[in-house]
């Protein structure tokens, strides 16, 4: 078996385990993830985003992933963060409910995860990944009601697992789920500029 050891399931698991407090600051959560930090901090930002949240939480998560994604295009070992960002805090309960509610879903897809299609996850593809990335988190931080945080929370978090795992097509599948999210996002904007026409 070629799988990555630990895997996903059992890095996202630690991350609640290895944290007492109440508050869990974003810098702790990027140092416990250590060398699978952006993958994992792509993973971790994208998954709220497929879940019922308290409002602001996407901007957050667009925020860090922008960020993320910025530093993976320009190619750096070490995901920095600045110290206002550093600083900003979760919830323990928070954290507990949104790993809880991903776990399962992160275990299916473990279950077909494997490194595999090396390109693809090398170090010219991840500088196209941190760009998608950068979109995608920009996606999220529209103010478009419903379901508007859904499709780029699912390439996020689809494009996080392909990169923990360094499976090339699960990052493929990624980018693809991206374009959809590109499209749908475009849909509703335009559904909702013509909503506003028609009031005005």
């Amino acid at each position: 078996m070629d799988h990555r050891s630990p895997r996903t399931s059992e890095l996202l698991s630690a991350i609640v385990t290895a944290h007492s407090a109440q508050r869990i600051s974003l810098g702790e959560l990027v140092r416990a993830l250590r060398n699978r930090a952006f993958g994992l901090t792509v993973l971790l930002f994208g998954i709220p985003n497929c879940l019922p949240m308290p409002p602001g939480i996407p901007v957050l998560c667009g925020l860090v992933l922008c960020l993320v994604g910025v530093q993976m295009a320009l190619g750096r070992d070490e995901l920095w963060l600045p110290g206002w960002m550093a600083r900003r805090t979760l919830s323990r309960d928070l954290l507990e409910k949104i790993i809880g509610r991903a776990l399962p879903w992160v275990k299916r897809f473990e279950a077909y995860s494997k490194p595999r299609h090396a390109f693809f996850s090398g170090v010219t593809a991840r500088t196209v990944v941190g760009l998608v990335v950068v979109v995608l988190g920009l996606l999220l931080m529209l103010p478009i009601p419903i379901f508007g945080n859904l499709p780029p929370g699912i390439a996020v978090c689809i494009l996080g697992l392909g990169l923990v795992e360094r499976d090339g097509a699960f990052i493929i599948a990624g980018l693809f789920a991206s374009l959809v999210s590109l499209g749908v996002m475009g849909l509703l904007s335009w559904l909702l500029f013509q909503g506003a026409l028609a009031v005005f």
